[in-house]
């Protein structure tokens, strides 16, 4: 067997569970390749780290084809980025939490072991996740990665203006929103921006989409919830001209007049799933449910 190690340090890196990771690798004769990206980082922080280690190192897609799992070390950001590096191939991703909340991981550093155990075990399930495809008149936004596991944003760009979002849903007109933006989120991504705008959690495989407004200047508009088979799609009008769209961790600047659409992609994510994985528990621990006194 042969994995992809995908990571990210943060100010969560741990090197005594990474020191611990690697020699369990080299006990149990699992050949892995690094990230270049990743490499470079780990080898100026840990010289020692990969000290006698035999592997090799990616850089291209193409490259991580023949692994059969990618592993993931950082937080959901890291996650977001390797869910766009591995794209079409759908690699399943085990993603071990070195960052703050960890919706997206499979385990936590403390429990990196024991998981890894069950996967080369193949006591594991896959968890796929929708994701979104967005097109674009000007073509051409996001190039060829044009797709995205939480969110797509449409922003204002700057603080002292609204911007005008003409919304259709396969066609037919939804509303003209005005505000701050307007964004359409995923199950995975209805508990990252979506939430803290007012839109509700959505349960992964719901099969469903929620188009939640930013800071809306009328009061009645909110958020709504359609089928991830629709297709959703937008006219950008802004006084300054431009406006922001964000898919996950990229962002870009669009001429005002730009449309857009946004459909469920033809291809999903896949997450790893072990018994540390635990999605009702992540979400009530890193929501704080329950931390009142009175509980």
């Amino acid at each position: 067997m042969k994995i992809a190690i995908f990571g990210r340090i943060t100010d969560n890196t741990d090197l005594a569970a990474l020191t611990s990771f690697f020699s369990y690798l080299k006990q149990k004769a699992i050949r892995f390749s690094l990230y270049e990206w990743y490499h470079n980082q780990l080898t100026k922080a840990y010289p020692n780290l990969l000290k006698d280690m035999t592997f090799t190192i990616f850089s291209t897609r193409e490259e991580v084809r023949d692994c059969k799992f990618i592993y993931c070390l950082g937080g959901d950001g890291t996650v977001l980025e390797a869910v766009r590096f591995t794209g079409q191939l759908s690699k399943p991703i085990m993603g071990i939490n070195f960052g703050r909340l960890g919706y997206l991981a499979s385990a936590s550093k403390a429990e990196m072991l024991k998981a890894s155990d069950e996967l080369f075990n193949d006591i594991y399930k896959i968890d796929e996740r929708a994701l979104l495809s967005v097109a674009s008149n000007p073509p051409g936004i996001f190039g060829k990665n044009n797709f995205g596991i939480n969110d797509l944003t449409i922003h204002k760009s700057r603080t002292n203006e609204m911007i005008t979002i003409h919304t259709y849903i396969n066609g037919e007109f939804l509303n003209t929103y005005w505000g701050d933006g307007l964004i359409v989120a995923t199950p995975t991504g209805s508990t990252a921006y979506s939430l803290s705008c007012g839109g509700p959690i959505i349960f992964p495989n719901s099969g469903a989409l929620v188009i939640t407004p930013i800071a809306p200047h009328s009061l009645t508009v909110r958020p709504v919830i359609i089928p991830d088979d629709w297709v959703v799609s937008f006219e950008i009008e802004s006084r300054s001209g431009e406006a922001l769209v964000a898919l996950d961790t990229r962002t870009e600047s669009v001429p005002s007049k730009t449309s857009i659409a946004v459909r469920r992609a033809d291809f999903k994510a896949r997450l790893v799933r072990v018994s540390t994985t635990k999605y009702v528990n992540n979400l009530r621990k890193s929501l704080m449910w329950g931390s009142d006194n009175r509980n």
